[in-house]
């Protein structure tokens, strides 16, 4: 069947088929845009390679926006008092509304505008940055030091131990009014809305994106184009947390330092980032990779030419598929029509009524439930992982946020790209099958699970803090003071300014919970320390020094990252044997909408629960909570071994649940073959043949 060509009045109404009947020749004469692009040189929003190298930015873009906010979640959680169950919850509440809308996105298909649709999701997502920035400029300077006013520098005295009449009376009624409180609910739910607001701006870029690159290029040139567009893309969240790494450097307040500075360095438990500021940037560059979308046509003369490059390499293979496309020359179209026919052709209505039946046929095929599941307990140990790992790591080895988040963006992020570029080379090179795939994913699981166990060991202890019950699992965990030591003192419950004494590694939640009344500053070429002397609760010198203890095994972060960095190089070698056990595993004319549940139920199951998973088994592990208007804020101290033995349980929890699926899938293949071939054993000789021929082109079929 030609294209059909009718006059210009009519061009609105062509059907969704006659309109992919057209995109499949060279020439269009049924489109504008197309004419327009013959009859005078062609616009470089014309050339689908200029597409591909802006949505690979924008994607890049829009997953550095995504990823900065796990990789300043320890920070968040500081400035604004949240535990790390809420943070958690924050971190996967852009997946709500991307969840809501990604299943109506295989229906709408190629009857939008994509390119403006594109547009529109990324000016959506750039302004979601911009919101999520928004509680820094609208809410109070930070006060590390609660008991100093606002506006004055600084001023360590405040923590001395003084006697009761020379305290000045606690304000709670001007500190914890009800304004107070709903101001602080009201810069939380911006956060939360900011973060709804990005799920929603990011679910068009992606899907049609893609499309858009498979209608428009050439159909040995798609495969390059988004190998190229992938590659990009994946290196989004390492670019997040370095960029993470860089603003947390930065004091919070940078835009509003007071007049006499801030005695903080980055190492100080108070310290707290910039973390508004790597909003601002990401969303600005979210927004220019936008413009250019504004520009596409809605549908462009599809690319005549394979790349020069390309002929070379697969001329040999190309003259073999040669004749067997000649064999068959209406296979291609009715493959297509057949995948498309599900969605494209519904109304609404239908295709609402269609799903739940596609959606069930789909679940009740064993190989892709197994699948799914194993790739939902992989993204439920890499959601946990990217989400609280710079975290783990600032509490376990007492190294600075901005480090924590270096050290990620330099070895996890990368060594998952490698893995999954190992995987799909092998497939490759190897010619796997179903069976031969499943064992890959079964060797990698089992790998990274191997790898894991060392984890357990690697670690520091607790820190020895004064007056703090070591037993977590009591009813409250209050100060118990040192009796007699600091009777004269009248310490604020709920300061902090740690100090410590460095003979004995004891650390103190401020210098008054130390019996310390006075404070002494020594001068360095390089940077002043803070002393505070005539301590009574200290033997020996009496003094301590401001600042936390250091910890003395800080050198394992290294390695740990390291053994973390090969655990997820192995993990991601299973992405693409198991994403290719997926695409053989159902109906071709259930194939497209398998994907889009796969990845729905990837959010749904793993992606949206896990961060509150492991923020709420962090919570459990905190040893001395902050006290904000009667409510419980941050976490101050944790148990070291505690929360180490939790955080790395549930990803060894994970990593066995997909271990046990893969098990399951190859146990069930190798049943299959039995099967299959005592069917063949029974069968007489010329249907033998038949049959025979029949898994073997399977097999052909499977091979990438």
């Amino acid at each position: 069947m030609g294209p059909r060509i009718g006059p210009v009045g009519e061009e609105p109404q062509m059907t969704d088929k006659d309109t992919k009947a057209t995109m499949g020749t060279e020439d269009t004469p049924g489109d504008s845009a197309s004419r327009e692009s013959q009859d005078s040189k062609p616009s470089v929003f014309h050339n689908i390679k200029f597409f591909v190298l802006c949505h690979s930015l924008l994607q890049l873009a829009q997953l550095m926006i995504s990823g900065y906010l796990k990789s300043s979640i320890s920070t968040v959680e500081k400035r604004f008092g949240l535990s790390s169950q809420t943070s958690g919850l924050l971190a996967a509440f852009n997946e709500v509304g991307n969840t809501a809308l990604i299943v109506f996105v295989s229906y709408f298909g190629s009857r939008v505008h994509r390119p403006r649709l594109i547009g529109c999701g990324a000016i959506l997502v750039a302004l979601a940055g911009l919101l999520m920035a928004l509680p820094h400029f609208i809410s109070e300077p930070y006060r590390y030091d609660s008991a100093s006013p606002v506006d004055m520098p600084r001023d360590f005295k405040a923590s001395l131990c003084q006697p009761e009449s020379l305290v000045p009376a606690p304000s709670n009624g001007s500190s914890c009014s009800g304004y107070t409180e709903a101001k602080h609910l009201a810069l939380v739910a911006i956060m939360f809305t900011a973060q709804t607001l990005l799920g929603v701006g990011s679910v068009p870029i992606q899907p049609f994106g893609i499309s858009y690159i498979d209608d428009f290029a050439h159909s040995n040139n798609s495969p390059l184009y988004l190998g190229i567009l992938f590659a990009v893309t994946m290196m989004g969240p390492g670019l997040a947390y370095g960029l993470g790494g860089l603003m947390l450097s930065l004091y919070v307040d940078i835009n509003r330092m007071p007049e006499g500075g801030i005695n903080l360095t980055s190492k100080d438990p108070r310290w707290v980032g910039a973390w508004w500021l790597g909003f601002l940037i990401s969303a600005g560059i979210v927004a220019l990779a936008a413009t250019p979308y504004f520009f596409f046509p809605r549908e462009m003369p599809k690319e005549k030419h394979e790349l020069l490059f390309r002929r070379r390499v697969f001329a040999v293979v190309s003259q073999g598929e040669d004749s067997s496309s000649e064999q068959s020359p209406e296979e291609s179209p009715k493959k297509r029509d057949g995948l498309a026919q599900i969605a494209p052709d519904l109304t609404v209505i239908q295709f609402i009524k269609v799903f739940p039946g596609v959606l069930l046929r789909t679940l009740r095929h064993p190989i892709f439930l197994l699948v799914v599941l194993s790739q939902v307990c992989l993204s439920s140990m890499a959601a946990g992982m990217a989400t609280f790992l710079p975290k783990f790591l600032e509490r376990q080895f007492s190294v600075t946020a901005s480090y924590a988040n270096m050290l990620i963006g330099c070895f996890s992020f990368p060594s998952a790209i490698v893995g999954i570029i190992v995987g799909g080379i092998l497939i490759k090179r190897l010619h796997l099958g179903p069976v031969h795939c499943s064992v890959l994913c079964l060797l990698g699981a089992l790998s990274c699970l191997l790898f894991s166990l060392p984890l357990f060991f690697m670690g520091c202890p607790t820190h020895h803090i004064a007056g703090i019950n070591h037993q977590p699992g009591s009813a409250q965990l209050e100060l118990e003071l040192f009796p007699g030591c600091m009777e004269p003192c009248s310490c604020p419950t709920n300061d902090f300014n740690p100090v410590c004494h460095t003979s004995t590694r004891v650390e103190f939640l401020t210098p008054c919970h130390a019996g310390c009344a006075r404070q002494v500053v020594q001068e360095a070429p390089n940077k002043s320390q803070v002393l505070y002397t005539n301590c009574s609760c200290v033997v020996r010198d009496g003094s301590v020094s401001a600042g936390s203890c250091d910890s003395a095994c800080s050198h394992l972060v290294l390695p740990f990252m390291l053994l973390v960095s090969l655990s997820a190089a192995l993990a991601c070698i299973t992405h693409t044997p198991s994403f290719m056990l997926i695409l053989r595993g159902v109906k071709k004319e259930d194939k497209t909408l398998a994907v889009g549940i796969q990845f729905m139920l990837l959010r749904v199951l793993a992606w949206m629960p896990s961060p509150v998973i492991h923020g709420s088994a962090i919570d459990t592990t905190c040893l001395h909570w902050a006290r904000s208007c009667g409510r419980r804020a941050v976490c101050r101290y944790y148990d070291h071994d505690l929360l180490r033995n939790r955080f790395i349980g549930l990803q060894f929890f994970f990593k066995t649940g997909s271990l046990v699926c893969f098990a399951l899938i190859l146990a069930i293949l190798r049943q299959q073959d039995k099967e299959e071939a005592t069917k063949v054993v029974a069968l007489p000789d010329p249907p033998q043949q038949l049959f025979v021929s029949g898994p073997e082109k399977k097999l052909e079929e499977f091979r990438v």
